[in-house]
């Protein structure tokens, strides 16, 4: 119940307008912010903190800067999935946001400027205790997160940047409760919310927000293609994204996985071969659960082609990487030993067939794959 909570308060506390109401900012202060934003985006991080590092020289008292520090630690936390080497940075450029908010609001309660850049922090915080699970301190950052959110709406109701906020409001405090039915007698005490209204707000924010439109869009894009499964659009605003900032791994991946959806074969294969030949380079975000997905996509796109020898290559060494990245048997590892198993069989290799199904049915049941592998026991892959 406490973990359902917070996962609500979390999603409701990032619902904020995460850049505010920059138009009370000198020109200077907005070309530094907008510079930095593609860096933090094109994951060109020492270059994105250069700007922001520029911007806090100038405006010292303006919780810009800060805010946009704190985005460069959230995303180097995005793209090293494994690792906690960045909490503690991004934990104290949070708080200095928070510390820098506060003397505005203690000047003014009503400072727009502090009450958005205060929601925010608490959001983004709230969300890196949800991820790092420490649901108590998750909920307590969303609750009063979401407080601030009711506060600048009613400041700010028309802004473009506000509606990517009131898009995640609005869309997620009707997805959450149908993902989790504990969680529908809570919403009895806060606003409704509206899928459709959200998504149209999102991709207005998308089309027109200053600062928050980037933000907008990948949030669309986890939507259409997660939860509505709407792939053709969440191809559209992947390539979007990938076209403006062509080091994003976190985008690189989502559009490969729209062309895997789509079956567009020799585009699937293209974009995970890249994606592998990046991973080998070690660009920023290319990690080694990036290089297991584009293994797993390449072989898949061999099998499909019926080059079966070229498909087992890159299955083997999806596998291999998947028991040193995993404990236990992840769900890459479950999928590909099944795909194997389909060569095998394909491959008239019946005896190896049934080794790799019976080694899956005694790993945990992953998308339905015990039931798959108890098929191809019974019944050979790709006979009649």
């Amino acid at each position: 119940m406490l973990r359902a909570i917070a996962v609500l308060v979390v999603f409701l506390a990032t619902a904020l307008p995460l850049r505010g109401q920059w138009a009370l900012m000198r020109a200077d202060a907005d070309s530094l912010v907008q510079r930095g934003i593609f860096y933090i985006y094109n994951l060109q991080f020492d270059t994105a903190q250069a700007y922001f590092e520029e911007l806090i020289r100038r405006y010292p008292a303006h919780p810009a800067g800060y805010f946009m520090q704190a985005m460069v630690s959230w995303w180097k936390i995005l793209t090293h999935r494994r690792s906690r080497a960045y909490d503690e940075e991004f934990l104290a450029a949070i708080e200095r946001v928070l510390q820098v908010c506060d003397a505005l609001l203690k000047e003014n309660p009503y400072d727009i400027v502090g009450l958005f850049f205060k929601g925010g922090a608490l959001g983004y915080r709230g969300r890196f205790y949800a991820m790092r699970e420490s649901w108590i301190r998750a909920a307590n950052d969303g609750r009063e997160g979401f407080e601030i959110l009711l506060r600048v709406q009613r400041l700010a109701p028309t802004n473009h940047d506000v509606l990517l906020g009131t898009g995640i409001y609005n869309y997620y405090a009707v997805k959450l409760p149908e993902m989790y039915p504990i969680l529908r007698p809570l919403l009895l005490f806060l606003p409704p919310g509206d899928k459709e209204l959200g998504i149209a707000q999102l991709r207005a924010s998308a089309r027109n927000a200053r600062y928050a439109a980037t933000e907008a869009k990948v949030v669309l894009l986890q939507i259409l293609y997660d939860f509505e499964q709407n792939i053709p659009e969440a191809l559209a605003v992947a390539e979007e994204l990938l076209h403006q900032y062509p080091r994003n791994a976190y985008f690189h991946r989502y559009l490969g996985r729209c062309y895997v959806r789509l079956g567009f074969l020799d585009k699937m294969e293209e974009t995970w071969r890249e994606i592998l030949r990046r991973c080998i380079e070690k660009w920023p975000g290319y990690e080694e659960l990036t290089a297991r997905e584009a293994l797993y996509y390449v072989g898949l796109a061999h099998m499909q082609r019926g080059q079966y020898e070229e498909a087992l290559r890159y299955f083997y060494k999806c596998d291999e990487l998947s028991r040193v990245l995993d404990e236990d048997p992840s769900g890459f590892m479950v999928k590909v030993n099944l795909k194997i198993g389909n060569i095998y069989d394909l491959q008239g290799k019946r005896e190896l067939a049934i080794m790799q199904y019976r080694k899956v049915l005694s790993w945990r049941d992953v998308q339905n794959s015990h039931e798959e592998a108890r098929r191809y026991l019974e019944k050979p892959y790709g006979s009649p």
